[in-house]
C-alpha cells in the first residue's frame, strides 16, 4: 500500500468505527430509531432517550473504542519489540499481570482508590512481562516458547485471582462480570479515566515509530545502528503495557484484540512501522466496539461479556496463526 492507500484505509476504518458506534446508541434493552438518536445528540431534552444516549450509550461505545485503540497498539508493540508474532498482551501474561493485583487490591484493600488501579496494573504488568520474557530468553525464544511462558505465567495469576474470589462473597458476581471483559455501565468518568493511558500509548508508540520499527531487526543490526538496547527495550516495553494499564481498571481482560488488529494490519502491506501503529490503533477500535455492540444485542435483554465475544473471535486468529508455524512480522511464511 501507498502512504495515499494507507490513509484512505485508515479513514475507511474509521468511519466503520463511528457507524458502530452509531448503531450502538440504537440497539439495547429500549430500542431508539436513528431520526431519534440523531435528534437528542443534537439537542438533548433530558427526556428518557437522551438519558440512554448521552448517559448510558454514548461513553460506553467511546470507551470501547479507546480500549481497542490502546489494546492493539499494546500488541502491536510487544509483537514487534519480542520479533515474536505471538506476543499480545493476554498472551506475554501482562493483561494477568494487571488484573491480578488490581482484583486483590478491591479485595484486600478496599479503601484504597480506583485511581491508584493503572498504576498497581502497570506494576504488575510489567512483572509479568518480564517473567514471560525470562522464560522465552528475552523474547527471542521460538512463537511457542514464549505463548507457553505466558500461557503458564497467566495460568498461575489466574489461579491467584480464582482464589480471592472464593474470598469475596457476595461481591464475587460484579468481579467475574468484570473479569470477562466488558464495558456495561461505563459513563464517561471510566472514559476520561482511561483516556490518558491510552493516549500515552498510542501517541508514544508513534513518536517511537523509528526505534520500534528498528526492534524488527536482529539485536545484533539494530545495536550497529545506533539503538541503545539496555535503554529502549525497557522504555518499549512499559510503553506496551501502559495502555493495560489504563484498559484493565475500566474493562477488565479483553481477550484476543491485541494479537488480531496488528496481524491484519500487517496483512495491509502499509509502506511503514507508523502507518502499521496507525492502522493497528483503528482496527482495534472497530473490532472492540463491533464486540460491544454484539455483546448488548445477541442476547437482549442481557447481555454478554465483550471478553467473550473478542475471544470467541480472536481464539480461530490464534489457532490460524500456530498453525501456519514460524513467520515473520510481515505475516510471510519463513
Amino acid at each position: 500500500m501507498s502512504p495515499r492507500q494507507s490513509f484512505l484505509a485508515i479513514g475507511l476504518i474509521v468511519v466503520a468505527s463511528m457507524l458502530a458506534v452509531m448503531l450502538g446508541l440504537l440497539v439495547g434493552a429500549k430500542p431508539i430509531s436513528i431520526e431519534t438518536a440523531f435528534r437528542v445528540l443534537l439537542a438533548p431534552d433530558g427526556k428518557i432517550e437522551s438519558i440512554l444516549v448521552w448517559t448510558l450509550r454514548l461513553p460506553r461505545s467511546l470507551t470501547a473504542v479507546a480500549g481497542g485503540a490502546g489494546l492493539a497498539v499494546s500488541g502491536y508493540v510487544l509483537q514487534t519489540l519480542t520479533r515474536n508474532p505471538l506476543a499480545d498482551p493476554g498472551i506475554t501474561g501482562v493483561t494477568s499481570g494487571a488484573v491480578a493485583p488490581i482484583v486483590c487490591c478491591f479485595v484486600f484493600v478496599p479503601w484504597l482508590s480506583p485511581a491508584y488501579y493503572p498504576f498497581i496494573g502497570l506494576a504488575g504488568g510489567l512483572a509479568a512481562a518480564s517473567v514471560t520474557f525470562w522464560v522465552s530468553r528475552g523474547g527471542q525464544g521460538r512463537p511457542l516458547q514464549l505463548a507457553l511462558g505466558g500461557v503458564s505465567v497467566s495460568l498461575f495469576l489466574g489461579a491467584i485471582t480464582t482464589y480471592v474470589l472464593l474470598l469475596t462473597g457476595p461481591q464475587s458476581a460484579s468481579l467475574l462480570f468484570w473479569l470477562a471483559g466488558g464495558f456495561q455501565g461505563r459513563t464517561w468518568s471510566h472514559l476520561f479515566y482511561m483516556l490518558p493511558w491510552t493516549i500515552t500509548g498510542v501517541v508514544g508508540a508513534l513518536a517511537l515509530r523509528r526505534v520500534i520499527g528498528m526492534f524488527m531487526l536482529s539485536d545484533h543490526a539494530a545495536a550497529s545502528m545506533g539503538l541503545q538496547l539496555d535503554l529502549w527495550k525497557p522504555l518499549i516495553l512499559i510503553l506496551a503495557v501502559i495502555p493495560v494499564a489504563g484498559v484493565a481498571p475500566v474493562a477488565g481482560p479483553v481477550a484476543f484484540v491485541g494479537l488480531a488488529a496488528p496481524h491484519i494490519a500487517r496483512l495491509l502491506k502499509p509502506p511503514g512501522t507508523g502507518w502499521e501503529i496507525g492502522l493497528s490503533a483503528v482496527l482495534g477500535a472497530l473490532i472492540v466496539t463491533v464486540a460491544d455492540v454484539l455483546a448488548r444485542s445477541v442476547a437482549i435483554p442481557r447481555e454478554l461479556p465483550v471478553g467473550i465475544i473478542t475471544a470467541l473471535l480472536g481464539g480461530p486468529v490464534f489457532i490460524y496463526l500456530i498453525q501456519r508455524g514460524q513467520f515473520n512480522l510481515a505475516g510471510e511464511t519463513r
